[in-house]
């Protein structure tokens, strides 16, 4: 491809929209323009680097008898509703687009296809004889963000390669998935890109377990929590950690300590020498569901520690299963209640309190929802809230204040924490892009939407399913956000759009132009993808566009033309950049691994 063909337009200066280096340079470079908030269109070299990521993921989708299909992006909501997900995806801050059609029926643009793919198992996969299947795309995703940003990191629009798995039992599905996670590994691998596979919480998505695949960039919005040993790594809303031991109670009886306006464990320690580890945090909080009214939840922490909200939307989701989906968690205040809370001074032994759902006041109180961190119910006396204003209570004690809540774990692991598997190691963090989730649905759908196959007793059961996603769209800008210097992008080889660019430093020099041309057709006839810079312009400033768009390898042709002799620069820094004969440059570059499509 000649570059006087090509629509490259490059910027100078970075567009006030970018906020991050990789987003910054794929608009600068020309890979790809903004037409509104989250949604872009990818110009031809993001096109060929897109193709080239879709190629790899093909590859090793094959390699583990995947097969490839195309589902619709216009999902029925009956099918949504039937699995218990389309409250969850379009109401409050769900992030599915939907419409009504001509006939009144409900449809959404599809975020995902979990749903449509089961409903085609149920209709196909009769018998355990056909089992297992596995089906993939590679399909552009709808999600309706409330706040798209960082470019392709996270649009409203975006190509995602998904994958489905059928099985007749629990231990095919394992050894899918664990298939699966060994193509992703691969997969990353050949894009030239660093990942981490780390523990994950499974979200709407659900499932018995998922794995993360992020790849480490300072950009990255996951915060990781790994071991230095390298046997542990969790993104933080699924990590955990041993706690801080905390500092242990003087002995005495229960009692109570006048703390006026000292609503915060800041202010309270610091007013009368507690330590946090010491001290009780209460949190009362009200849940929304979509098929319930709401219902308040009562948290317990130790003072030290941060409430994590997805582990406590999954604790309260599991504990209100005819609930339909839980649609937020947010602080209860004091409009919601009938009667009055002494908010800043709560302690556990709260009363049940009547939530108000309209003007007339309920019969009997909604009873709370209490849940304890292990932090908090394995403290033998601490400080806490006496339910009256301007008071706490020292050296409370459970069984004799209140009973222990139900024990779960609510806490955000932190950096610094001890790890569970060996205490002597302490959580370390880095930040991370998601590229690739990969989960064990179980029977969560083939229950939902009765996909049902004949096993081979001879009686029915619900499939098994795997589900494994793919950011393809993401991977790419995640990969400039890896590899990139202060000129710009500098491509993996595998996925770069073009492998070469040769640039004539005077295009008006026939010599110059007759040597470029000879290497480009036999470069071309050689197999390798080149991109031929035939402009009228400066070479300062084909130099600085070849450095910017991030070919791998720039092979200028310039004054010793004459000489049959070429610069060849290695974009990557590795071996820089050195003169030699033509044909020389060729045999190198034609032998270059990944060289040919």
């Amino acid at each position: 491809m000649r570059v006087s063909r090509l629509m490259l337009v490059t910027l100078r200066d970075d567009p006030a929209e970018a906020e991050i280096t990789s987003h910054k340079l794929l608009l600068r470079a020309g890979y790809m323009r903004r037409l509104a908030p989250g949604i872009f269109a990818y110009l031809p070299l993001l096109w060929r680097v897109l193709q080239k990521v879709s190629a790899i993921v093909r590859e090793e989708m094959a390699a583990i008898d995947a097969l490839e299909t195309l589902l619709p992006q216009l999902q029925p909501a009956e099918l949504w509703r039937r699995s218990g997900r389309w409250d969850g995806y379009t109401a409050g801050e769900g992030i599915m687009f939907h419409l009504v059609d001509r006939q009144d029926r409900s449809l959404g643009l599809g975020p995902t296809h979990e749903e449509v793919v089961t409903e085609l198992a149920a209709d196909l996969l009769r018998s355990y004889r056909q089992l297992p299947v596995c089906l993939y795309q590679i399909q552009t995703k709808f999600r309706d963000e409330i706040r798209p940003r960082f470019g392709l990191m996270r649009g409203r629009e975006f190509i995602m390669k998904d994958a489905y798995s059928f099985h007749a039992d629990e231990a095919c599905l394992r050894r899918t998935y664990a298939a699966m996670d060994g193509a992703y590994r691969r997969i990353f691998e050949r894009c030239g890109l660093r990942a981490v596979a780390v523990e994950a919480d499974s979200g709407a998505i659900g499932g018995s377990a998922s794995q993360e695949f992020m790849v480490t960039a300072e950009a990255g919005e996951d915060l990781i929590l790994a071991s230095p040993d390298g046997r542990y790594a969790a993104n933080q809303e699924r990590a955990v950690s041993l706690p801080a031991v905390p500092v242990p109670m003087e002995a005495g009886a229960c009692r109570s300590l006048a703390t006026p306006a000292q609503k915060s464990i800041e202010e309270l320690c610091s007013a009368h020498g507690f330590d946090p580890t010491q001290t009780l945090k209460v949190l009362l909080l009200l849940a929304r569901f979509a098929a319930a009214p709401p219902r308040g939840v009562l948290v317990c922490l130790r003072g030290d520690q941060q409430l994590n909200d997805v582990k406590l939307a999954n604790a309260v989701t599991a504990r209100c299963p005819d609930a339909g989906a839980l649609l937020e968690i947010v602080p209860l205040l004091a409009d919601h209640l009938w009667d009055p809370v002494p908010f800043g001074f709560l302690g556990p032994h709260l009363e049940d309190q009547a939530l108000r759902q309209g003007e007339k006041r309920p019969a009997a109180a909604a009873p709370l929802l209490r849940l304890a961190d292990p932090s908090a119910a394995d403290l033998e006396a601490f400080v806490c809230g006496a339910n009256r204003v301007d008071e706490h209570l020292v050296g409370a004690r459970w069984g004799e204040l209140c009973p222990v809540p139900e024990v779960v774990d609510l806490r955000s692991a932190q950096p610094g924490d001890r790890c569970l598997h060996d205490p002597s190691q302490r959580l370390e963090a880095a930040r991370g892009i998601e590229v690739g989730h990969i989960f064990q649905l179980g029977r969560k759908y083939s229950e939902a939407l009765e996909a049902r196959f004949t096993n081979e007793a001879g009686s029915e059961e619900p499939l098994w399913m795997g589900c494994y996603g793919i950011g393809v769209s993401r991977l790419a800008q995640a990969a400039v956000e890896q590899h990139h210097d202060a000129d710009g992008i500098r491509w993996p080889v595998a996925i770069a759009p073009y492998t070469v660019i040769i640039v004539i430093a005077s295009s008006q020099d026939p010599v110059q132009v007759a040597l470029a041309e000879e290497l480009y057709e036999r470069l071309r006839t050689g197999g390798c993808d080149v991109l031929l810079d035939d402009r009228p312009e400066r070479a300062g400033v084909k130099f600085k566009d070849a450095d910017l768009i991030g070919i791998p390898w720039r092979l200028v042709v310039g004054r010793a033309a004459g000489q049959r002799t070429v610069e060849l620069v290695d974009r990557s820094g590795d071996t820089g950049k050195r003169e030699l004969g033509a044909d020389a440059a060729l045999d190198h570059l034609l032998g270059l691994p990944g060289a040919s499509p």
